[in-house]
């Protein structure tokens, strides 16, 4: 058990690490463009590097859609990462256009910082949590020996605003976008998949749906005398969006980290079901063998930019 939890604790370290880790390395691309934003100011949270990735065939004479990423310095260049993984966004992306397997988007990566956790966790469930757990949590919870899980009191709520009404904002200036919601969606792994699912239930008229991989459910690393599972049900069951506006596409592995979250993910797939989705609109997908890492996310992350993303003469629910 010791062991287990250990592995456990160095599984979560992949998504964990902030931006502070390699400060002076930025991903490259080898398709597409990136665009490369150093410490964008916010009146909400700190500031924090943002990459904007264009397709290959981007023309400011069309519009395209816009899929906004957490954790953004891992996805496009595994050598300016801590591990040495990536999602390998762009070559995946760049292939779904070129093929037209999914509509012209543009990618916003938004990198983390030291306060992740802290901006990840969906504040209005944590709210929902007693007082002894909130503190509890706060105050003991680790991400190792040497540092806390939770760098600040809970900012999500905060960080959410930084998104949609400072950079969404700036990026629909900035570049030929489609602003609508039926354009815009926002998309993470672990901690970026909870707080996904909570910006899309807190802006259902700003993002058409949200793409959840391997979200993690028991917000710390153990299910035992763990509350936090339920917050998240009750808080979704109360802010359940429509489902004739929205796509949510969720998904988890079986190994390391990822073992903790089939029991609630069916708890979440049944709890939309019951709300009206169907597979049309609502895909929850298990794999056997994955594990918690940017190469488990990047052999998969086809499979949710084409349902987010399908082609607009394609008939949409």
């Amino acid at each position: 058990m010791k062991i287990q939890i250990i592995f456990l604790f160095l599984s979560i370290a992949t998504a964990c690490f902030s931006q502070q880790e390699k400060p002076n390395d930025l991903p490259k691309v080898s398709t597409g463009k990136l665009d490369h934003f150093d410490a964008f100011p916010s009146v909400n949270v700190q500031p924090r590097n943002v990459d904007v990735w264009l397709p290959e065939s981007y023309d400011s004479s069309s519009r395209y859609s816009v899929i906004y990423f957490h954790d953004g310095q891992m996805l496009f260049d595994s050598t300016s990462t801590w591990n040495g993984q990536e999602w390998g966004l762009d070559e995946t992306a760049g292939r779904l256009i070129a093929n037209s397997l999914a509509r012209p988007f543009i990618i916003v990566a938004i990198w983390n910082t030291k306060l992740r956790h802290s901006e990840y966790f969906p504040q209005k469930a944590f709210m929902q949590l007693s007082s002894s757990f909130r503190d509890s949590l706060l105050t003991h919870s680790r991400r190792n020996s040497e540092t806390a899980l939770f760098q600040s009191d809970i900012q999500s709520d905060a960080y959410l605003r930084f998104v949609v009404s400072e950079l969404k904002p700036f990026i629909d200036k900035q570049y030929s976008t489609l602003p609508d919601r039926e354009n815009t969606f926002i998309a993470g792994s672990s901690m970026g998949g909870l707080i996904s699912m909570y910006a899309v239930c807190e802006y259902p008229n700003v993002f058409g749906g949200a793409a959840c991989l391997s979200t993690h459910w028991p917000g710390i690393f153990t299910l035992e005398n763990n509350p936090v599972p339920d917050a998240f049900l009750n808080y979704l069951r109360n802010n359940m969006t429509d489902s004739n506006n929205h796509r949510w596409y969720f998904d988890h592995g079986t190994e390391t980290l990822d073992q903790l979250y089939g029991e609630t993910q069916v708890k979440v797939d049944e709890l939309f079901y019951t709300k009206g989705y169907s597979d049309k609109n609502y895909v929850s997908l298990r794999f056997e063998g994955a594990e918690h890492t940017e190469k488990a996310w990047c052999n998969r992350v086809e499979i949710p930019l084409q349902f987010l993303l399908p082609l607009l003469h394609k008939k949409q629910p």
